[in-house]
């Protein structure tokens, strides 16, 4: 009983946080960056191309992850792949070791496949000078994609009556059990990714905020899913990239039919049982924000508009005006170069 109580007064923080924080990000004092429009101009300095890329669940993760993969290819970098007995992650949800790591992929330069983060492991196989990015989505919409994606196999969502979400949220107690291997896709996914302990109690705000001060401290620059295309632009003036490595293709994305609609009860609901997941995207948002205000969001938008043009498909990928996306999903264009096509 108790603990539902201290969920309902969560659900009642979290509904005012919902309708804040979408506008958070107008008002934030601003913070000193060493870069600016017109400072990165090719050939000052080289190209960042050590990359940790913490690769986190339903967050767009797989089309940055795909980026990477062609980064890699066009600059001929090592990158980490699994031992094979981990599948295509480094044995997830397993904290990560440098034992999963295959030893025909080392020393590595680009590290992107999922794990749970672990701070000592990685430092132990990338090199000093790797630059550390993740990515995050709004705990509401992250949660329901997880539900829908992970309903035939998280026992927390499969204990629900026709795959309801709603019923899952009047009573998550009821379905959720901590201490079953795949709990993690049921609550605070973020927070365990990052390797953080998803099961903190919500009322334990101080953990939140050290927790969120941990991850700061070790990535470089947290993208947000919801402006991905922004958050490229960031990346690229703080790796040095052109603008052509940043062109991307979608991938894995979900029809719009497939998505439930998210009334703003439900929402704060999402929020309040992933309590630390909201502490997270809130405090990474507005400081994506306050980067991007400090690069310059003339600047961003000019930028924006060159990488959509450079996004174009070329012939013979073309028909008339119209895409021929057989050809495209037939071409080595599309190619995701998944880890699973790689032998090693």
């Amino acid at each position: 009983m108790w603990q539902k109580k201290i969920f309902l007064f969560f659900v009642i923080i979290s509904t005012v946080s919902l309708l804040l924080h979408q506008g958070r990000h107008l008002n934030w004092n601003m913070k000193s960056f060493h870069f600016g429009c017109s400072a990165v101009t090719r050939g000052l300095r080289e190209k960042v191309t050590t990359v940790v890329f913490l690769k986190t669940h339903k967050t767009a993760s797989s089309t940055m992850q795909n980026l990477l993969f062609r980064f890699a290819e066009r600059h001929n970098l090592t990158v980490a792949l699994p031992v094979t007995i981990c599948g295509h992650q480094f044995c997830y949800p397993r904290t990560f070791s440098t034992h999963f790591v295959h030893p025909h992929t080392l020393p590595p330069q680009i590290l992107t496949n999922h794990m749970r983060f672990n701070k000592v492991e990685v430092r132990r196989l990338m090199p000093n000078n790797s630059t550390y990015i993740t990515i995050m989505r709004e705990p509401s919409s992250m949660f329901e994609s997880l539900f829908v994606y992970y309903t035939q196999y998280c026992q927390s969502f499969k204990r629900v009556t026709n795959a309801s979400l709603e019923a899952f949220l009047n009573n998550p107690w009821h379905y959720y059990k901590a201490e079953e291997v795949d709990s993690m896709y049921a609550r605070n996914t973020l927070t365990f990714d990052l390797g953080g302990d998803k099961d903190r109690p919500a009322t334990d705000v101080a953990y939140a905020k050290s927790f969120t001060a941990q991850v700061e401290k070790t990535f470089l620059l947290v993208m947000i899913s919801e402006y991905f295309d922004e958050s490229l632009i960031l990346l690229r003036h703080l790796l040095n990239w052109d603008l052509e490595d940043v062109v991307y293709f979608k991938l894995n994305m979900r029809t719009e039919n497939s998505k439930q609609s998210l009334n703003p009860q439900l929402s704060s609901k999402i929020r309040a049982w992933n309590s630390v997941d909201a502490y997270l995207f809130d405090h990474f948002n507005a400081s994506l924000w306050r980067q991007l205000t400090t690069l310059g969001l003339d600047c961003v938008a000019k930028e924006n508009f060159n990488t959509q043009n450079l996004s174009y498909v070329p012939s013979p990928c073309a028909i008339g005006d119209r895409i021929n996306i057989e050809r495209i999903y037939n071409s080595s264009m599309s190619d995701p170069l998944e880890t699973n096509r790689f032998t090693v």
